[in-house]
């Protein structure tokens, strides 16, 4: 398996023009914040310091969780690639197991997800600590490397689910291009998702990149808002609420909830992929 996770890799990695796709959504949301949107979302927080700080960590939370789906989506799309031209065919012929055949999509794709999320940080963080003199909570670096591994295996299982009955490259351009359009959308990066109708913004809470950018925005965010919101728990819940920061339920969930509701969606569409997994390839062979 080690071998076909190898090739999958190399197979994106060289792939450059393919490469710079995957992160086209991200890449424009990033773009826009920072040419349109980011003026627009600070005069709506008048009154409150380290806006630049603040608004800054929201988009690279969000960008993150935008990241982790497109890359993923654009790494699985080797598994459609090499249905339609017969490669995986011949690589049934060999070896190895089917099902280890379609694992290999799946745990490469997730490496993708993650290294490219890793980039795509250093990018942003760079980008805003020479622009706006950004800080970094280093002390959370740890907890940010681990919901980047959440975020690319969650993105990677739901893609998964979506491409997985597909069977060439045209449907999968079209669902790939409705995806990159929707993502930036769907975890709230481009409008806060306080300034959204109601069906909106329930549409957004069955979107697990809603709850990865929530994770985000909380590690990332939390530091600062501890000091700009000092003694203001109402204006701090409405800045969470309106933002994103943490997802509205009955009430805001805290972290812990969000985390525990991620991971259990992780192992719930773990063993749903598993089994839709076992039965392609048997379908295959």
């Amino acid at each position: 398996m080690l071998a076909l996770i190898k090739r999958n890799l190399l197979l994106y990695f060289r792939n450059r023009s393919g490469v710079v796709m995957s992160l086209m959504g991200a890449g424009i949301s990033f773009l826009l914040f920072i040419i349109f949107l980011k003026k627009g979302i600070s005069s709506d927080w008048t009154g409150i310091s380290q806006k630049n700080q603040l608004l800054d960590t929201w988009l690279i939370g969000g960008t993150l969780a935008v990241t982790g789906i497109t890359t993923t989506f654009a790494s699985l799309s080797q598994l459609i690639h090499d249905r339609e031209n017969h490669v995986l065919e011949d690589l049934q012929l060999t070896d190895v197991q089917p099902f280890t055949l379609q694992a290999s999509y799946i745990v490469s794709a997730a490496l993708i997800g993650f290294c490219m999320q890793v980039m795509m940080f250093v990018i942003m963080a760079a980008y805003f600590a020479v622009v706006d003199q950004m800080t970094f909570p280093w002390n959370q670096l740890g907890e940010l490397v681990w919901l980047m591994v959440i975020s690319a295996v969650l993105a990677t299982l739901v893609n998964y689910l979506l491409v997985y009955r597909l069977n060439n490259s045209d449907t999968l351009g079209k669902l790939g291009t409705v995806i990159g359009t929707a993502v930036g959308f769907l975890v709230g990066n481009y409008i806060p998702v306080g300034s959204l109708p109601d069906f909106a913004q329930s549409l957004m809470k069955v979107t697990p990149g809603f709850y990865v950018a929530s994770l985000y925005r909380q590690v990332l965010m939390d530091p600062t808002l501890k000091s700009v919101f000092s003694g203001q728990v109402t204006r701090l819940h409405s800045f969470d609420q309106e933002m994103g920061v943490r997802v509205q339920w009955s009430e805001l969930l805290t972290k812990t909830q969000s985390y525990e509701f991620v991971l259990v969606l992780i192992i719930g569409l773990t063993l749903v992929v598993a089994l839709l997994a076992k039965r392609q390839t048997s379908k295959n062979g």
